[in-house]
């Protein structure tokens, strides 16, 4: 990041205590950053203290005399290398969707033709909105890089998704987008979330309890890591990842369908969807109706979709999920070698563990390897196993190459 010019918008909201670090974490890479304040902003931190930590003045009117004399917000626009919202409220992420140039700072979005990102900040009930997350996609789909949230505790007590990324964070991932870089940046990946429905009659089917959030937690943090992430999910009522492609399905049978058609050119393969292992062997065409004190249903198993990936000759990196509602453990290392996988990430459920929860557990295990990621948010614990799956990436690559030096 030496000698790389950051352009640091901060909007209203009280995260705005935590930019000056950030302007210190950037400066301490070798980056000089101006600083542009909204008004909003200007109720939680003073000018002065951003001033004090950039060496520069901080520029907030786009009705300055004195700078727009010379076209000040252009000359701004183009002297970024890299444009940081940090933190980005809803409001602002509303005003970038939508084009508006009512301030500085969304002026200078408008006029710079450097890579965009922000880093959201809000309640977790407001960055839930379809509103918000509609202006999300659009951004995403603009190019616009999306750095969080996180999950956690928030100023207003509550806990959830919606707290800015912490300046450490931010600042290496800033350093990434200068590069172009990122753990998985050039790497697809491939992605199952949610449970699968098998029909009995046109009104019942046969499911289980996954939320999906795990699933969609991870596609996050590939996206987050650079990766081109393809999320099939079965049927859940989950925003989108920014940034991520998402194919519906309903059944086993839909799932392996539309993994199959995805795969060509996955470089991993991670399967977090509770894929049913039965399917009623025949659905009725019209609804059963209640005639008989009791039912028998006849169930045919489904085609295993983690295995049907994991015997191809092509296949890629393969990580499963295991959960077990005992020796939870065991089970996962006997399914690791019993599916050929080459890594699988192990959870206890059940008794109120991991379905319908925000955090959870996992034991991480690979052929040469195991790793505990202790109690924690959904997104954090995905963030901790794409940093694994990144690790074993390398470490084959650099198998790879000293190989064919030996040869």
């Amino acid at each position: 990041m030496q000698g790389k010019r950051i352009l640091l918008g901060v909007t209203g909201g009280i995260a705005a205590y935590k930019s000056p670090d950030l302007v210190r974490r950037l400066r301490e890479r070798g980056a000089e950053v101006q600083v542009v304040m909204t008004a909003g902003a200007r109720e939680f931190v003073t000018p002065t203290t951003f001033q004090a930590v950039s060496g520069r003045t901080v520029r907030s009117d786009l009705w300055d005399a004195a700078a727009e004399a010379a076209m000040g917000h252009i000359e701004l626009a183009r002297w970024a290398h890299a444009v940081l919202v940090a933190p980005a409220s809803a409001d602002f992420l509303a005003r970038l969707a939508t084009g508006q140039a009512d301030d500085l700072l969304a002026t200078l979005c408008l006029a710079t033709e450097a890579p965009i990102a922000v880093a959201p900040a809000m309640n977790h009930i407001m960055w839930a909105n379809a509103a918000t997350r509609a202006n999300i996609g659009t951004l995403t789909q603009r190019g616009v890089q999306v750095f969080g949230p996180a999950e956690g505790d928030q100023a207003c007590g509550e806990v959830g998704e919606g707290r800015m990324l912490e300046p450490l964070e931010l600042a290496e991932r800033v350093g990434a987008l200068l590069s172009g870089s990122g753990a998985l940046a050039g790497r697809r990946v491939l992605i199952t979330a949610g449970p699968t429905r098998e029909r009995i009659d046109p009104v019942r089917f046969i499911s289980n309890r996954s939320s999906g959030k795990m699933g969609f937690a991870v596609a996050q943090a590939a996206r987050e890591a650079g990766a081109t992430v393809v999320l099939v999910a079965g049927p859940v009522s989950l925003p989108t990842p920014a940034g991520v492609r998402r194919v519906d399905v309903e059944s086993a049978a839909d799932m392996l369908a539309a993994v199959l058609t995805e795969l060509p050119g996955t470089d991993v393969f991670i399967s977090t969807a509770a894929v049913a292992d039965y399917r009623p062997a025949r659905a009725a065409e019209h609804k059963i109706k209640k005639t008989t004190e009791t039912m028998e249903l006849a169930m045919q198993r489904t085609t295993d979709v983690l295995a049907t990936v994991a015997a191809r000759a092509d296949r890629p990196l393969v990580v499963g999920f295991a959960a077990e509602t005992e020796a939870v453990e065991q089970n996962a290392r006997t399914k690791l070698m019993k599916k050929n996988l080459d890594m699988i990430a192990a959870n206890e459920v059940g008794h109120d563990k991991a379905f319908d929860c925000e955090d959870n557990q996992l034991i991480v295990l690979s052929r040469n390897g195991r790793h505990e990621l202790g109690r924690a948010g959904k997104l954090t614990l995905a963030r901790g196993l794409v940093g694994l799956i990144a690790q074993d990436l390398a470490a084959r690559v650099g198998a790879r190459t000293r190989g064919t030096a030996r040869a």
